[in-house]
């Protein structure tokens, strides 16, 4: 959103849109390919990357619309209080997306894998050890290596933890006008993730060629892989929302009053952080 028209309507209600449905049905493909390539079909990877690219590519025609609306001066400050309120209750489902996944890391470290080393179950399992990040008896996972906070995990959390004062930065910018300063910093903020998410990518490299440590590593594997690839999917879409606000600041579409779709992004990148730090210390450290 970019300014507030006195001219513009009570509240805006636009008119009959394809895109929800054609987002679902990408997002339907997405994920039936993610399934199917982590179960061993060739074909899933495909089907998986073709999703993800309609996805955007709806994603790309939906909120080209809602902008193309704001610079038309359809959207009035009931429009700002509707969508402020729209990203927040996003992002509560997100805290509760990786508060299910979170919930799951500590049931099977915290609950169940004392249970199962427990007297009345050594007889179904009587090699197991409650050991986290163990292999468990011979023969029913690979040996692996388990992941340390030194030094990826560390730097990376340096890189968000700064991403996030020049976040912070480029925001003060805009709400004083400073233009070139407010792009200077939002640049610098998704240069920091992109740096996170390289060595993010050789992260798993390395764990994947030289610790053997696979989706497939048991209970430690399964679900290292899910926290830390959901979070790195979520920085990845942190940084593209902060390059389309970047681009529509260069275009002139934001105020020093008016520029939600900053603050909206801005939001969602401290959130991410956050999600980071509780798994640089769950995942990495305990």
């Amino acid at each position: 959103m970019s300014s507030h028209n006195a001219s513009a309507p009570y509240y805006f209600v636009p008119g009959p849109s394809q895109w929800p449905v054609l987002g679902g049905t990408t997002l339907l493909l997405t994920m039936l390919g993610a399934s199917a390539w982590v179960n061993g079909a060739t074909w899933g990877a495909y089907l998986n990357f073709a999703g993800i690219i309609l996805t955007l590519l709806v994603l790309y025609k939906w909120f080209g619309d809602a902008i193309a609306e704001s610079e038309g001066g359809k959207y009035s400050a009931r429009i700002d209080t509707s969508f402020r309120w729209s990203m927040s209750w996003f992002i509560f489902s997100e805290v509760m997306f990786f508060g299910a996944f979170f919930g799951a890391l500590f049931y099977a470290r915290s609950i169940s894998m004392p249970w199962l080393a427990d007297l009345d179950h050594k007889v179904l399992w009587p090699d197991f050890s409650a050991v986290w990040g163990g292999v468990g008896p011979a023969g029913t996972v690979e040996k692996f290596t388990t992941m340390t906070p030194f030094w990826i995990p560390t730097i990376n959390t340096a890189l968000l933890l700064t991403s996030g004062v020049t976040l912070t930065l480029s925001h003060h910018a805009i709400r004083e006008g400073k233009r070139p300063q407010t792009s200077f910093w939002l640049f610098a903020t998704i240069v920091l993730g992109a740096i996170f998410m390289g060595f993010q990518v050789y992260e798993y490299m390395h764990a994947y060629s030289d610790l053997n440590l696979k989706l497939t590593s048991g209970i430690y594997g399964a679900t290292f892989y899910m926290l830390t690839g959901f979070h790195g999917f979520h920085v990845t879409m942190g940084a593209i929302m902060l390059s389309v606000v970047l681009y529509r600041h260069m275009k002139g579409h934001f105020t020093a009053e008016n520029h939600f779709a900053f603050e909206g992004a801005a939001w969602y990148w401290h959130f991410v952080d956050v999600v980071w730090l509780g798994l640089y210390v769950v995942v990495y450290w305990l």
